[in-house]
């Protein structure tokens, strides 16, 4: 293979979450100090106080979240878990590459994967949010605060969202289709996206996260090819402010009033299993849909370290260094072939 000699320093970012009971209010705090989160006039002065509120307030509403999936989010062990999958297909490609996990607000901090990447002498750095669809409050603020601590000179390519890359569609097919399997007549119970809520003033400043997760779901059913009915939610909301809509509640009670009796959630926005998944949907959803009478209730898992999420992941670094990864792949198939 003909590749530059040049080390790649690949930098996955995430979220964050906190890894025991007593880490959920500094988690919070962090998140709700984030600019890119809570803006408002003389935010400057108001910001912390105001988190430490929401925090605090918080906090006590989300600890049972937490306490019902082991007291801590895994979102970084998966998270780790992607990105030693990632380095290893890079590796096999023919890529020296080194990948390295900045989350938001829990450690490993975006400091920490700065010093690494450092550390290990990388010649180019590719930026891979691990958003599929873009939004200010995720993908924007990860890389805004990569902005604010990043000051060594070399090159840095940045992953676009990827949420129409034919691997990451194939990934969440597979999942899907999974769970369906789950149920006796695969074809009878109505498949529920539920992606992470905004607040709705984001999406009226421009912010393009909702029509992309729409064109996400769309996309996953074409590719699919499924017959179900389907439909689409919003879930984590926080505060009084207006977010986008119908929340996974009213989902399931729509679904619940129409005598629908099977139901699979796909968590649409998220490629890892963490608190908002394991927590909210696959715990408290689940029992809020028993008491409204839905007798078969399924979660997709998350996409995790799903071979075909990885090779979506690898194919988008090699996009932004300028390499195609899957014609490499194409090639040494038909030389193995040969052989």
């Amino acid at each position: 293979m003909a590749y530059p000699t040049r080390r790649i320093g690949v930098v996955l970012f995430q979220l964050g979450g906190p890894d025991t009971l007593e880490a959920i209010e500094p988690f919070l705090f962090n998140l709700f100090c984030d600019p890119d989160i809570i803006d408002f006039p003389f935010a400057r002065i108001g910001r912390k106080p105001l988190a430490k509120l929401i925090s605090s307030t918080r906090a006590r509403k989300v600890q049972h979240h937490y306490a019902t999936i082991g007291g801590g989010s895994p979102i970084r062990r998966f998270t780790e878990q992607q990105a030693r999958a990632l380095q290893l297909k890079l590796t096999e490609s023919g890529l020296d590459a080194r990948c390295f996990v900045a989350m938001r607000y829990w450690h490993p901090f975006t400091a920490r994967a700065i010093d690494q990447l450092r550390d290990a002498c990388c010649d180019e750095v590719v930026l891979l949010p691990l958003y599929p669809q873009y939004s200010s409050t995720t993908t924007g603020s990860s890389l805004n605060e990569w902005r604010r601590l990043f000051r060594e000179d070399v090159p840095v390519q940045c992953v676009d969202a990827f949420y129409r890359h034919e691997m990451y569609l194939q990934a969440l097919v597979e999942k899907i289709d999974e769970a369906l399997a789950r149920f006796a007549d695969p074809a009878r119970p109505e498949i529920v996206f539920s992606a992470h809520s905004v607040p709705v003033a984001v999406i009226h400043k421009g912010d393009p996260y909702q029509r992309q997760i729409e064109e996400t779901v769309e996309l996953v059913m074409q590719r699919g090819g499924w017959t179900n009915p389907y439909r689409l939610c919003y879930q984590s909301k926080v505060g009084a402010s207006k977010w986008l809509q119908p929340s996974l509640h009213t989902a399931l009670r729509e679904l619940a009033a129409k005598k629908s009796r099977e139901v699979c959630i796909v968590p649409i926005s998220f490629v890892s299993d963490h608190v908002e998944t394991l927590g909210e949907i696959d715990h408290e959803a689940r029992a809020e849909a028993a008491k409204l009478g839905i007798k078969r209730f399924e979660m997709t898992s998350g996409l995790n370290d799903s071979p075909t999420f990885i090779a979506a992941l690898a194919d988008l670094v090699g996009t932004a260094i300028g390499v195609d990864l899957a014609s490499e792949r194409r090639a040494g198939s038909l030389a193995a072939a040969g052989d």
